[in-house]
């Protein structure tokens, strides 16, 4: 049974257990997923009200446009709940392999290594996933419905969660790893796009504080 087919007890229940999977990446992926989900509840309640109408119709245009693109980056991100915990159950799956032999233990080691770039990639693609939606909120803000104003601070939260904790998810994995280019290369990723997403989602969450205070 998949991950997303659980009800929320189920996987809140599925989480709270003695088995390491599902754990922090696919929670990470469900983090994003909600906060995307939030965003756009915010756009349902805002396309077609009165003031929304009043707006240029080439506003409305690129509003709808990014309202879409959240539906895109949510369909995206909804597989990687599953995908995590699969990348992780691989990676576990390896390190059973046999070595009693040297060619036993050269292909146990090339499995784990491509296992744990598996387990690289899901979270890498979670947190580019959600820095897109952090950046798509940003511009919905302006126009969005001032009455659901908090659940776009809301959304904005759990899409940095989901963010920051894949990220954590991708540095755990890259000490396994010996290619030092490419430890490199996702470590200034990870560094670069924390700063980013954490500048936006404090933007985001200060435009929410002042329309509601």
């Amino acid at each position: 049974m998949r991950l997303i087919d659980y009800n929320v007890q189920e996987f809140i229940d599925e989480v709270d257990s003695d088995s390491p999977a599902p754990g922090g990446g696919s929670v990470s992926a469900l983090a994003s997923s909600l906060g995307v989900s939030l965003s756009r509840m915010v756009s349902h309640l805002t396309v077609g009200k009165k003031k929304y109408m009043e707006l240029d119709e080439d506003v409305r245009k690129k509003y709808e446009q990014k309202f879409n693109y959240l539906q895109t980056i949510k369909n995206e991100l909804i597989p990687l709940i599953d995908k995590d915990t699969k990348a992780f159950n691989r990676i576990m799956k390896s390190f059973k392999l046999p070595k009693s032999t040297d060619e036993e233990k050269k292909k146990r080691s090339e499995a784990i290594e491509d296992a744990t770039i598996e387990a690289i990639k899901v979270p890498h693609e979670i947190a580019r996933l959600s820095i897109k939606a952090l950046e798509t909120t940003e511009d919905l803000i302006k126009h969005g419905n001032k009455n659901a104003i908090s659940d776009i601070g809301v959304g904005a939260l759990l899409l940095y969660a989901g963010l920051e904790g894949a990220i954590l998810n991708v540095k755990i994995n890259l000490g396994s790893l010996k290619d030092e280019d490419y430890i490199k290369r996702y470590q200034d990723y990870c560094e670069d796009v924390l700063k980013d997403a954490r500048k936006i989602k404090d933007r985001i969450l200060l435009r929410v504080h002042n329309e509601i205070s």
